[in-house]
């Protein structure tokens, strides 16, 4: 599998790199939400447009709700194509596949996953936000206060 230099910039292409094999879905999905941050009102909506292609019931559902979720956050109307029955689970997944962790999930998710019987944790979409300091001409993590050459 070839290793993406760039981040994929729609939900579409999320799924066209799936489908390819050219990039691992969780990652494609976890690099488009790094990208968000950086897009503007007009892109967010084109990145959530175009429908995307079929890659599998569980990815299928997966980006409609990661489609409906950010369109609500950001008050954009999410997508038809995220209303197809093809974009709806018949039975539940559950993200980590632990038992335990089954009640958690359910309290947790958010309302567009839940309503595709899709559960994943409270922070599942969050991505971490690193911000890189320079002291004396060094960049410095501040996160772990490490040297970033």
């Amino acid at each position: 599998m070839q290793r993406s230099t760039f981040r994929p910039l729609s939900i579409a292409e999320i799924a066209e790199r799936a489908s390819r094999g050219t990039q691992l879905f969780d990652l494609a999905v976890r690099e488009f939400l790094d990208s968000w941050q950086t897009l503007s009102r007009d892109q967010r909506a084109d990145a959530l447009a175009e429908k995307p292609v079929p890659v599998g019931p569980v990815q299928d559902a997966y980006l409609a709700a990661v489609a409906e979720h950010l369109a609500s956050i950001d008050r954009i109307d999410a997508p038809d194509w995220t209303e197809a029955a093809d974009r709806f689970l018949r039975k539940p997944f559950f993200a980590g596949g632990l038992e335990s962790l089954k009640a958690i999930l359910i309290v947790e998710s958010p309302s567009a996953f839940r309503r595709r019987l899709i559960f994943i944790s409270a922070d599942g979409l969050s991505r971490p936000r690193r911000a890189i300091v320079k002291e004396d001409s060094v960049s410095v993590d501040p996160a772990n206060r490490t040297t970033v050459s």
